[in-house]
């Protein structure tokens, strides 16, 4: 019974590491786009891989081409962690 309880808590342990390694996807609205200081301020439904609810707010962007061809306006997708204390945007493309 012991060695099953610890083989069910080390499986729930490696899931929720799992989910939090995982972007999930998100998606959001463009408001303001600052290529030259790598953020972004989406308009975004709520990001369950950081439990936020939905609103408008400032991204640090992880690489500056992510940003390229995008203008307030545009319908995106994207994931999002923590990094170093700031939210940041790891993956982004537009929607269709």
């Amino acid at each position: 019974m012991r060695r099953r309880q610890a083989l069910i808590a080390a499986a729930m342990v490696a899931t929720a590491l799992a989910a939090q390694g995982q972007g999930a996807t998100a998606t959001g609205e463009v408001v303001k786009v600052d290529k030259a200081g790598r953020r972004i301020t989406l308009k975004h439904g709520g990001v369950p891989n950081l439990d936020m609810p939905p609103m408008i707010m400032v991204f640090h962007v992880r690489d500056a081409a992510l940003l390229d061809g995008l203008a307030p306006g545009d319908r995106v997708r994207f994931e999002a962690a923590r990094i170093d204390g700031r939210y940041t945007i790891t993956a982004l493309s537009k929607a269709p």
